[in-house]
């Protein structure tokens, strides 16, 4: 006699998954769990690297050395706004040092000109240079690769014979801040929680960091998927329905909002500001160290700032001429080109795994050529 199946019971044992599938679904738990720790783990180093940077390296720098790591944290929010435009959206930017003069500018004429708090001049640094670099990129959005490079390279040399013609601000009144009867150049203001060049280098840090986590929510969120999708294809891109134009100018209001801050931290630094400080050719060199630290991770954008910044005072503190690091960022491009496109920060982990992997070898043979003999 035929048994009577349960409907019921049947949908029941459909529904459980089998070895396979609780397997898979085992699998699929370690893996997150495996990356929810290990991402526990990254944050726990960067937290701790943080402090150290905001506790220890004040009292183990000298003071030049400290102007040197302050520079550093400033430049480092510039090589990541020209690294979003590279890496992330495609578009190869020579203009970005020009717009941190803008930044350095237009905050520095806040500052002389008004009693606003330091962190309001900064915010409105951020908000003028964006909507400046918001314009001068509009017509450069049917442009790309040498055509953008070489317009973003005129508007950056535009901008220094402006700000030369124009003598860049030395405390004087009104727009341009031209004082040409004073003997002495008053000081650029800085935060009163942040007078002192330790104080400073600390605030510089937590403002960078602030940048770093902006520019991270953007890449963790619609437009950095929308970004990834039109450095990969464009005509794709425009085809799933993304409006191109629109994430274009938002790359470039946002590389222009952090570099017009971190210019507003500039002038609060350098104190005087002045025109020979900011050359076209800086635009190329800051390009040719970004290309060098990674384009496509935001620690590359650190290591840009320390090969652009911190490096070069090294060297000349040990007696070497600077210079010299023409040489080697034209090599280390070159070397970035053919064999390491993603930078030192994805290069450096791989060679000195080789290097420790060809130490192990070693060691193995010595210890059995000694066995054996």
């Amino acid at each position: 006699m035929a048994s009577v199946k349960d409907p019921a019971s049947e949908g029941r044992k459909a529904e459980r998954p089998g070895r396979a599938g609780i397997g898979a679904v085992l699998d699929g738990q370690w893996q997150a769990l495996v990356s929810s720790r290990r991402d526990q783990t990254r944050l726990a180093v960067i937290v701790l690297l943080l402090v150290f940077v905001l506790l220890g390296l004040p009292s183990l720098f000298s003071a030049y050395y400290i102007d040197a790591a302050t520079q550093t944290a400033i430049y480092a929010p510039v090589a990541l706004g020209l690294g979003l435009l590279v890496g992330r959206v495609g578009m190869v930017s020579l203009g970005q040092a020009a717009v941190l003069s803008l930044g350095a500018w237009i905050a520095a004429r806040l500052l002389f000109g008004t009693g606003l708090p330091f962190e309001i001049v900064l915010l409105l640094s951020g908000v003028i240079t964006m909507v400046l670099g918001t314009l001068v990129g509009l017509p450069a959005l049917r442009l790309s690769g040498l055509y953008l490079a070489l317009i973003t390279l005129m508007m950056a040399g535009a901008i220094t014979v402006v700000l030369a013609t124009t003598n860049f601000p030395n405390g004087g009144h009104g727009f341009l801040g031209y004082n040409g009867g004073a003997l002495h150049i008053p000081a650029i203001r800085r935060p009163g929680i942040a007078t002192s060049d330790p104080a400073f280098f600390r605030y510089s840090v937590i403002v960078a960091v602030l940048m770093f986590v902006l520019v991270l929510a953007h890449l963790r969120t619609r437009p950095g998927r929308a970004w990834v999708s039109i450095r990969q294809s464009e005509y794709a891109a425009l085809a799933a329905g993304i409006n191109t134009t629109l994430y274009k100018l938002w790359a470039f209001a946002l590389a222009s909002f952090i570099t017009g801050v971190a210019g507003g931290l500039l002038a609060g630094a350098d104190k005087f500001l002045y025109s020979i400080d900011f050359q076209t050719q800086d635009s190329i060199t800051l390009l040719a160290v970004v290309l060098m630290g990674g384009v496509f991770s935001m620690w590359g954008a650190v290591i840009a700032a320390i090969l652009m910044q911190f490096f070069p005072q090294l060297l000349q503190n040990i007696g070497v001429n600077s210079d010299w690091l023409i040489i080697l960022f034209g090599v280390g491009v070159l070397q970035v080109l053919a064999t390491a496109p993603a930078g030192i920060v994805d290069q450096l982990p791989k060679d000195l795994a080789r290097l420790y992997r060809l130490i192990v070898r070693g060691r193995r043979r010595a210890a059995a050529s000694g066995g054996t003999g």
